[in-house]
């Protein structure tokens, strides 16, 4: 009862495009959900997410779970979870991706779940790491440890959307490190973030994790962007 008088005063509104929730709606109305484009990377292992790594790292699996546009539910959602503080976006997201990644047979392997990190500067300005609610909903899901000490951002930047392709890239490959042991050594990592751009941020996290002997790398975000 006390619940329903709060949802008078204080309705649940979608995260994707901000209309009143009903009562068996959670977080994304069912519109949202319908017309959210899925990417469905995982029932494609040579998708266009494992593409963008060619040459560049290698990679055991990558993918996301949805596509992202400009002004789109998407866009939305990822500014809502990252800058409003509506961390119930990442629990959601990760509960639903989960089902996917479920059957991929080359995430079998994986022995723990790596959040690219925030700086412990910009954590303590925003007070959480935007996938660190995916990432918990995930280790639940998929019965997977997750690991958010391992990898270290060292360096302090300004938020990536306002930076231009160069400002992304320039200097990367210094921001991250790794702090590890042996008994970290020939794991297969699972590094998850919110949106592949670029990847330069993924890619230099990677290289961080392929410090570690016999270490093997997948990635796994909530959405791609996509042109």
């Amino acid at each position: 009862m006390f619940e329903s008088i709060i949802n008078l005063f204080f309705p649940k509104v979608c995260s994707g495009c901000s209309s009143f929730l009903l009562p068996y709606e959670n977080v994304i109305c069912t519109v949202c959900r319908h017309d959210i484009p899925l990417t469905n990377h995982h029932l494609n292992p040579e998708n266009d997410a494992f593409k963008k790594f060619y040459g560049r790292i290698p990679v055991i699996h990558t993918s996301a779970l949805f596509y992202f546009h400009k002004k789109g539910i998407v866009q939305e959602l990822i500014h809502n979870l990252k800058y409003k503080g509506h961390e119930e976006i990442g629990t959601i997201l990760g509960e639903w991706y989960a089902e996917d990644l479920k059957t991929i047979d080359l995430l079998q392997s994986v022995d723990e779940i790596i959040p690219v990190p925030l700086h412990r500067r910009k954590l303590k300005e925003r007070g959480y790491n935007q996938v660190t609610a995916f990432g918990k909903a995930l280790s639940s899901g998929l019965n997977i440890d997750y690991n958010d000490s391992i990898l270290v951002r060292n360096v302090y930047s300004k938020t990536q959307s306002k930076k231009n392709l160069l400002g992304r890239t320039e200097g990367i490959e210094s921001t991250f490190d790794v702090s590890f042991t042996e008994k970290d050594h020939n794991k297969h990592f699972l590094l998850i973030d919110d949106v592949i751009t670029t990847g330069s941020t993924l890619e230099a996290c990677s290289r961080a994790l392929l410090k570690i002997p016999g270490a093997k790398i997948s990635i796994v975000c909530m959405a791609m962007a996509q042109s």
